[in-house]
């Protein structure tokens, strides 16, 4: 029997970027999934310029799924203000 790999329909991580040279842009947004000591999920927020350590921010959600609503929405958001994969 042959395992065939799969992709994941929802993403536990996604790195996204924005560059403008004509505005000296360079950003990027990177979140994660993963599950905590106490059973619940954290959704880990990283942001700022490339190149740059950035802001990091870690969101509790009770159960995977929530999170996954969560990373899926903020990257609804981020791709209408023009970031890309």
């Amino acid at each position: 029997m042959t395992i065939i790999d799969q992709p994941e329909i929802f993403p536990k991580s996604l790195r996204l970027r924005r560059i403008d040279l004509a505005r000296n842009m360079r950003r990027y947004y990177r979140m994660e999934i993963m599950s905590n000591l106490f059973g619940e999920a954290s959704l880990i927020r990283e942001w700022g310029r490339i190149g740059s350590r950035g802001q990091v921010l870690i969101e509790t959600h009770p159960d995977e799924g929530q999170a996954i609503n969560a990373l899926m929405k903020l990257a609804r958001a981020k791709r209408r203000k023009g970031y890309e994969s």
